[in-house]
């Protein structure tokens, strides 16, 4: 995918300014974009992860992201750091949630 056609997606599905971007529909809208990129895939799949740590895999994915095409690149780090933000928001949320909502059970 080409960085604006991956633009043209994101607003279409958000809006212009992502105004309709919540932590619920980012987690849907990024399930959908992981099921198109496995759909792709043919064939078997074999993991050969040599690292044992998830500081070692983050390193690790950091470090290859840098020789992808750029629209690559860019499509992959926007991807993570969106994801990252909104499951802080939810994070967030629930922290303030929890008390009004914990006596219910």
């Amino acid at each position: 995918m080409k960085i604006e056609e991956f633009r043209n997606a994101i607003r279409r599905e958000f809006g212009p300014n992502l105004e309709h971007a919540t932590p619920a529909n980012v987690r849907e809208f990024l399930d959908r974009l992981g099921e198109q990129s496995v759909k792709r895939i043919r064939g078997r799949i074999e993991l050969n992860e040599s690292k044992s740590t998830y500081e070692e895999i983050l390193k690790d994915f950091f470090d290859k992201v840098l020789d992808f095409p750029k629209d690559e690149a860019i499509i992959l780090l926007w991807v993570l750091a969106f994801e990252w933000a909104f499951s802080n928001i939810e994070l967030q949320l629930a922290e303030r949630l929890d008390p009004l909502f914990r006596d219910c059970e």
